[in-house]
């Protein structure tokens, strides 16, 4: 097992190690964050066990940027409740095992989070190919998956323990779509990411354009590590749109957009929350219509997003984004139902526990479960530009 103490996480690249097993000795580690913990003999807390909680997710490749907004603010979350006295007097543990967006790592991860039963839950697993594969092993150990990173409707269904906290990509993509053709732009081309994730909403796309009578100026495939960019800068260029949507993610999504403003310049540009996430934009996707299904994490006019920035900054980050505040949010409907699993929590209380929450108001942000599956806990969706700073204004 290749362990890492980073910051008070374990990080392992094939195996979580959770502290106790062999190959593996967290012992040493802080719990989340927590200034002031050392070795577990001189933790005056150590007497109550760690509540630990796994998470597979891409810390390299393409996507990194999703890993490490879990990283930084789901860290925060749990570093402030530990601050705080834990739950029930005891401390989180995050432990984040890198998958690097491929789907069959990701099924290797989970087999060894649930192999090593130590986990209570898991919290925002990373993608839509990856979620696809490893939800069926999360429904047979009845293992709750707090928050995944993906809004694809094709994982909300009828999961017994899959709690989604995000609105879904198929509602970003609608109020974006019916925004566009609102506003006259008729020749609204698509380029979506070849895989799961981007052919659903490619298909979520041409029907709603399909029901407001609107012809796609052009409907492009693109790569997921972008090898085929300048075949669709071509085929854009020929097209010639009045708007581009991008149904992409990750680094393939910056290289496409650098792309469009240089051979298409003065083209309008459109995005999903999930095509901008964690991208160092600057100046080059300044004017692109985006939705966000978070606040603004830059104006603290929510009491949510005020918590955010203080325990952001109490970890020594300056730096605030969406998707740091969606993992903040995520981990704090965790741990509420951790707290509504009472003292002894075991990964099935802590799914009942989760199915009863209804309207848990972070201050601002809303998260209610209905009583059935699936279960979805937010609707938020704001829509919005980017500026010339490269943040996001509603």
């Amino acid at each position: 097992s290749h362990l890492l103490s980073l910051g008070g996480f374990c990080y392992a690249a094939t195996s979580l190690g959770f502290p106790g097993l062999p190959n593996c000795d967290c012992g040493g580690l802080a719990g989340m964050g927590v200034a002031g913990i050392g070795p577990r003999g001189h933790d005056p807390r150590a007497h109550r066990p760690s509540l630990h909680i796994a998470s597979s997710v891409p810390l390299t490749g393409t996507l990194v940027g999703f890993g490490q907004a879990v990283q930084k603010g789901a860290g925060a979350a749990f570093a402030e409740i530990n601050a705080q006295g834990g739950i029930n007097g005891r401390q989180i543990r995050l432990h984040l095992v890198d998958d690097g967006y491929d789907p069959e790592r990701s099924v290797a991860n989970i087999k060894n989070i649930l192999q090593e039963r130590k986990a209570l839950a898991l919290l925002s697993c990373v993608g839509t190919p990856n979620n696809t594969a490893i939800t069926p092993l999360i429904e047979a150990a009845g293992i709750p998956h707090v928050a995944p990173i993906t809004g694809a409707a094709s994982l909300r269904k009828a999961q017994q323990s899959v709690f989604h906290v995000r609105a879904g990509y198929s509602e970003e993509v609608i109020s974006l779509v019916q925004r566009l053709v609102g506003m006259g732009l008729k020749g609204i081309a698509v380029v979506y990411l070849d895989n799961g994730y981007g052919r659903e909403l490619q298909g979520v796309a041409a029907a709603e354009l399909q029901r407001l009578e609107a012809t796609p100026a052009a409907e492009l495939a693109l790569e997921v590590k972008g090898d085929n960019a300048n075949a669709v800068l071509q085929a854009l260029k020929q097209a010639r749109p009045s708007v581009v949507l991008l149904l992409t993610a990750g680094t393939s999504s910056l290289s496409m957009i650098q792309g469009i403003k240089q051979q298409l310049p003065g083209g309008l540009m459109a995005g999903l929350s999930s095509t901008m996430q964690e991208l160092k934009m600057s100046h080059a996707a300044s004017g692109m219509a985006v939705t966000t299904i978070v606040p603004d994490p830059n104006r603290g006019k929510n009491g949510v997003v005020r918590n955010y920035q203080a325990a952001m900054q109490a970890q020594g980050e300056q730096e605030f984004s969406q998707d740091s505040l969606e993992a903040y949010i995520n981990a704090h409907v965790l741990a509420y139902g951790l707290r509504l699993a009472g003292k002894e929590p075991t990964p099935a209380r802590v799914r009942a526990a989760l199915s009863s929450i209804r309207n848990f108001d972070l201050g601002g942000f809303v998260v209610s479960y209905g009583a059935t599956p699936p279960f979805v806990g937010s609707r938020f969706i704001e829509l919005g530009i980017i500026g010339r700073n490269g943040r996001f204004v509603g």
